[in-house]
């Protein structure tokens, strides 16, 4: 197996600290509002892959963080005239909801800031005893940037080029506008979330916060380590600085990290209106249609997400709800299970074994579905191979949490247009009537209004069946 590593930036042959075993931290939400589809992206990709890990075979400890104290969380709180216990909270449940319906896994560990708190202190007193870091006279503690030689190395960023375009604020005391913060002083106790400290009450920078949890969780040094796009800088170079400067040790031996979603070829943001939260796009659509738009698309690539990529999503997945309709259950099997000399199980993990590249994956389910149709319309079709085609299918879409449904329920929920599937079959049971009466015309008019409402009729010896365009 193969993993781009962005440290390195190329691909290398994946080999776990530990035989048999790989351990994984990806950072998680800051809870102060619903979760976007940018968190959708990284929920997803690292499901799929921790999916994928465990398929084959490894015993794979998947930590992802909560970050519940932070300036934003409290800016929100303040605004909102509650405790940022009660924001934090509210939304945590909230992403388990977004989660839950994204069919994304439960990682193994979920460390929160607030309950390491001593572990974030311990580690900043490390920095301070080794002249990595340096605390000033208001309570705040520094990360010393300019004593870490490799700094800029995951981002590459050019530590001078960062230096002269930096800037120090007012009321900073950084000796080096790099300088980063590992603990903020706080004055007013009485209205301020603060812990006690050696440098007086106060509260974690955000960085600090992921390297305490992480090595807490899985060591000093461990295998993964990723994200979304947006974090190799500042966050995971400061992460790497100040968790190497303190143990003498490599961080995270590979690195990986999300594309970016961006929405009608833009980037997603508040102020261009084009801001959605996973919430409301399952108000539209079906979550394993969203899912599938997620994954279709190699995790280090762009997404993007517009309603017609949604539609052809929704298409193709109920292409793959089509082809199983009518068939009885079978059973989901391991990946380790399936035959490997199968060439769809074959070229199913050779994919996922080059960088987890989902692409040329979904690439194998497609041919699966185009074999498993053309079987089931031949009448020489053969019922034992319709039934392994199957079985495969479902075993290899469950390593992407798809196909998780009964293949009538979703095709009959309304997930992918206007007419509830009620209409459809008024329509169609109205058309069956019209060709009973020999009158063509009229049948051919309620094939043409479905088609036009994104339906396409199928019509066999067995009668009439309905798919999504």
């Amino acid at each position: 197996m193969k993993i781009y590593n962005t440290f390195t930036r190329q691909k290398e042959d994946f080999v776990p600290l530990e035989e048999g075993k790989v351990s994984m931290y990806v950072c998680g939400m800051t809870v102060y509002d619903y979760c976007h589809l940018g968190h959708a992206r990284v929920m997803v990709s690292f499901d799929v892959i921790t999916r994928y890990l465990r398929a084959r075979g490894w015993d794979v400890n998947y930590v992802r963080n909560i970050t519940d104290i932070d300036d934003k969380i409290l800016i929100r709180a303040k605004e909102n005239g509650e405790a940022y216990t009660d924001l934090t909270e509210r939304f945590i449940q909230c992403m388990y909801e977004d989660e839950k319906n994204l069919g994304v896994l439960r990682p193994d560990q979920e460390p929160r800031a607030t309950g390491h708190i001593n572990e974030i202190i311990a580690m900043v007193e490390t920095l301070v005893e080794k002249d990595c870091a340096y605390a000033v006279d208001n309570g705040d503690v520094y990360y010393r940037v300019a004593g870490f030689e490799p700094y800029g190395k995951l981002s590459g960023k050019n530590p001078e080029e960062l230096k002269a375009g930096a800037r120090i604020d007012v009321g900073e005391s950084k000796e080096d506008p790099r300088d980063f913060a590992l603990w903020k002083g706080v004055a007013d106790t009485d209205n301020e979330a603060y812990w006690d400290s050696p440098w007086g009450p106060g509260r974690p920078g955000w960085h600090i916060e992921c390297s305490a949890m992480s090595t807490c969780c899985l060591g000093n040094t461990f295998d993964i380590h990723g994200g979304g796009p947006d974090l190799p800088f500042p966050h995971h170079e400061n992460e790497i600085a100040q968790s190497e400067a303190a143990t003498g040790q490599q961080y995270a031996r590979y690195w990986m990290h999300a594309g970016a979603v961006r929405v009608d070829n833009e980037k997603m943001s508040k102020s261009l209106g084009n801001f959605f939260t996973i919430r409301e796009i399952l108000e539209k659509y079906h979550p394993e249609v969203v899912r599938f738009l997620l994954i279709d698309s190699h995790y280090r690539s762009h997404i993007n997400y517009s309603e017609e990529n949604l539609q052809i999503a929704r298409g193709a997945l109920d292409r793959f709800y089509t082809s199983l309709r009518g068939l009885e259950p079978v059973a989901v099997l391991p990946l380790v299970e399936l035959d490997q000399q199968n060439s769809f199980v074959r070229q199913f993990v050779d994919a996922m074994d080059d960088d987890f590249n989902t692409s040329k994956a979904m690439a194998v389910l497609f041919e699966l579905v185009r074999e498993l149709n053309t079987v089931r319309q031949s009448e020489q079709g053969d019922s034992d191979t319709v039934t392994d085609l199957q079985q495969v299918l479902l075993s290899l879409a469950d390593v992407f949490g798809l196909l998780q449904q009964d293949p009538e329920a979703y095709l009959q929920s309304g997930s992918a247009g206007d007419l509830s599937a009620e209409a459809i079959e008024e329509k169609i049971a109205e058309r069956d009537q019209a060709k009973a009466d020999k009158n063509y015309a009229r049948a051919d008019e309620i094939r043409e209004e479905l088609k036009n409402k994104g339906v396409i009729l199928e019509d066999s010896r067995e009668g009439t069946t309905w798919k999504r365009e």
